[in-house]
C-alpha cells in the first residue's frame, strides 16, 4: 500500500528547497556540461521537476567522458563562458578552485552540507571552501559473477592477491560466452590510467618521487603493467584497448563478463535486473592488493560547478542544490526504487532502511570509499595527493600521454618496455617544463 503522507510531505520539503527565491519572471537557460553516464542521464529526465518549480530552462550537453575533460578544461583555462554549470571531478575542483576559477558552493541548512562523506567535501574543497558538490561518489571494488565462481570451486576474499585474482579469471574464462575480466583499457588520465594506477599503487609504484621526478620506468611500474597487459590480453575480451566504464557495463550487463574491478557505482547499474540479465548473480568483494593495500581503491566523485563569471551563477547555484540534496535522492527512489539512487555522497544515503535493503552492495560501496586514502596512497612516500591521479595541473597532459601508452602496449603495438619508457620521457619534460626540477 503506497504511503499518500509520505508523498505530499516528500512533495513540500522539494518544494522547500527549491524555493530557495520567488519565481519573479523569465530566467535565462542553464547551459550544463556533463558526462554520459546512467545517473547523469537519468538526471536529464527528472529535471522537468526543477524546471517547472523554478522556472529556469535546463539545456544539456552530454558528452563522453574524455571528450567531457577537454571541452570544460579548454573552456575554463581560456573564460570560454559555453557552459554555467560544468561536471567535474576530485582532480579538477580543488585546483580549479584555488585558482578563482569556481564559484564557492555556500548552500542553506536545509542542504546539510555536513551529511556529504567527508571525503567527498574534502576532496571537492580548497581552503576550507566547497567548489563543487557530488552528484554521486565512488570508489573501486571488484564485482564478480557469485555463481561461476561458485562453479569453478573458487572463493573471492576481499583483498585477495592479484594472482588469486588471475587465478579466478583462468577458472572461469569461457569465450566467447563469458571472458574471465573485464578491465578498462581506453586510453585517458580518468580512463584506462584510473585503474592502471591503482593497480600500480598496490605494486608498490608511484608517479613521482619525493623530489618530483617521474617514477613510471620503476621496476614497480613495469610489473604492475605487465601484470595487467597480460591478465586482460589473455582474459579479458577482444578489443579491451578501447573499452571504457560503458562499453564494460553493457559486456557485464549481457552476461560477457566472469569479473570487473571498477567504480563502485556500477553496482547499481548491473544488480537493476531492468538493465542486467545476471542482476541476481553478482557479489562484490574488496580490490586486489599485490604488495600492499595502499592506493588500491580509488576516490573520486562526479560532481557539478559553476564556472566563475558566468551570468547566471545563482540560478545554476540554485539547480546544484537541488541536484545534490537529498530530496533529489528520494525524487529518484519515488521514480525508479531506492536501488537506483546516485551513491557515495551523503551518510543519510547509507543509514536509510529502504536503501540498504535494495542495494546489495551498499556494505561493500561505503567500505570501498572509507579506505580510499589520497594523503596515503603509495607505498613509498609522495609529494602528492591522490589515489589515482596527482593532484597537480600538469598531471592531466602526463596522464593523457601514460594512458595513450598503455592502451598501446595492451593492443601489443609496443612493449610494456616501451610504453612505460615513453610515457617517463612524456611526464619528465612537463615536469621539466614546469620547472618541478
Amino acid at each position: 500500500m503506497k504511503n499518500n503522507t509520505g508523498k505530499q510531505m516528500l512533495a513540500a520539503t522539494v518544494s522547500s528547497l527549491l524555493a530557495i527565491a520567488p519565481v519573479t519572471g523569465a530566467f535565462a537557460d542553464l547551459t550544463i556540461a556533463t558526462v554520459n553516464n546512467g545517473h547523469m542521464i537519468e538526471m536529464q529526465k527528472l529535471t522537468k521537476h526543477f524546471e517547472d518549480k523554478t522556472g529556469i530552462k535546463v539545456n544539456w550537453v552530454t558528452l563522453e567522458e574524455g571528450v567531457l575533460r577537454q571541452r570544460v578544461t579548454t573552456d575554463i583555462s581560456t573564460k570560454g563562458g559555453q557552459f554555467d554549470i560544468m561536471t567535474i571531478g576530485m582532480y579538477e575542483a580543488p585546483i580549479w578552485g584555488a585558482k578563482g576559477w569556481l564559484e564557492e558552493l555556500d548552500f542553506g541548512a536545509a542542504y546539510d552540507v555536513d551529511d556529504i562523506l567527508p571525503a567527498m567535501r574534502g576532496g571537492l574543497s580548497a581552503d576550507g571552501k566547497l567548489y563543487a558538490a557530488p552528484f554521486y561518489g565512488e570508489s573501486s571494488m571488484i564485482m564478480y559473477r557469485k555463481d561461476l565462481v561458485d562453479r569453478a570451486g573458487m572463493e573471492m576474499p576481499d583483498n585477495p592477491s592479484w594472482g588469486h585474482v588471475r587465478d579466478v579469471a583462468a577458472a572461469i574464462h569461457n569465450p566467447p560466452n563469458v571472458y574471465g575480466v573485464c578491465l578498462r583499457g581506453k586510453p585517458g588520465w580518468g580512463d584506462n590510467m584510473a585503474f592502471i594506477t591503482t593497480v600500480a599503487n598496490s605494486f608498490g609504484a608511484r608517479w613521482f618521487d619525493e623530489e618530483w621526478k617521474p617514477q613510471l620506468d620503476s621496476p614497480a611500474w613495469n610489473h604492475a603493467v605487465s601484470f595487467y597487459v597480460d591478465l586482460l590480453g589473455t582474459y579479458g575480451p577482444p578489443g579491451s584497448s578501447s573499452n571504457s566504464f560503458n562499453e564494460i557495463l553493457a559486456l557485464y550487463n549481457e552476461g560477457k563478463c566472469g569479473m570487473w574491478i571498477d567504480a563502485t557505482i556500477a553496482a547499481s547499474f548491473i544488480t537493476d535486473p531492468k538493465q542486467s540479465k545476471v542482476a541476481d548473480k553478482i557479489a562484490f568483494a574488496q580490490s586486489p592488493i599485490a604488495v600492499t593495500k595502499r592506493g588500491a581503491n580509488w576516490l573520486w566523485a562526479w560532481a557539478l560547478a559553476v564556472p566563475a563569471g558566468t551570468k547566471q551563477a545563482a540560478d545554476a547555484k540554485r539547480f546544484i542544490e537541488w541536484a545534490t540534496s537529498k530530496e533529489y535522492i528520494e525524487l529518484v527512489a519515488e521514480n525508479n526504487g531506492w536501488g537506483s539512487v546516485p551513491t557515495g555522497t551523503r551518510s543519510s544515503t547509507y543509514a536509510n532502511r529502504n536503501f540498504l535493503q535494495a542495494a546489495s552492495f551498499a556494505d561493500a560501496e561505503l567500505k570501498a570509499i572509507l579506505s580510499a586514502d589520497p594523503s596515503n596512497s603509495t607505498l613509498d612516500p609522495t609529494p602528492y595527493t591522490g589515489v589515482q591521479f596527482a593532484s597537480i595541473p600538469e598531471f592531466q597532459a602526463i596522464g593523457v600521454e601514460a594512458g595513450k601508452q598503455m592502451s598501446a602496449a595492451l593492443a601489443g603495438n609496443i612493449s610494456v618496455e616501451e610504453a612505460l619508457a615513453n610515457a617517463q620521457n612524456a611526464a619528465d619534460r612537463e615536469m621539466r617544463k614546469a620547472g618541478y626540477y
